[in-house]
């Protein structure tokens, strides 16, 4: 996808910032979507009711609280050891983050997940 229809379809959320908890602390505690991006591409496309506790917990939580967790952790696991949780975290720090209140977020989601098809993202929903 052209940058400019990711600039487009992201013109309502923050910039881009390094996904950090110092970042994931200045969120507001609101409803909203948020997208994980890696060099640029969007890689993970989430929702929750609130963005500051979601993205805390994708940074400090465990396979079993976060699908973007589980993801990575399956991504960076190798035959003779599974990746630890200080692991994911330092992946996702790599990363950066981008956010957007909305009323709407689970829609919002949906939206993006169709549109940009993000590797982390493994339940596309259906096209209406």
């Amino acid at each position: 996808m052209p940058d400019a229809d990711l600039d487009d379809l992201l013109a309502a959320f923050t910039p881009a910032r390094p996904y950090t908890m110092k970042v994931a602390a200045d969120a507001p505690h609101a409803p909203g979507a948020h997208v994980v991006l890696k060099r640029g591409v969007v890689v993970y496309v989430g929702y929750t009711g609130n963005l500051r506790n979601r993205l805390r917990q994708h940074l400090t939580g465990n396979r079993d609280s976060s699908v973007l967790h589980q993801q990575v952790g399956q991504l960076l696991d190798r035959p003779d050891r599974a990746a630890s949780a200080e692991d994911i975290a330092a992946w996702l720090g790599r990363c950066e983050v981008r956010w957007q209140e909305t009323e709407n977020p689970e829609g919002t989601k949906e939206a993006l997940v169709l549109a940009l098809r993000p590797r982390f993202n493994r339940l596309v929903p259906k096209s209406r």
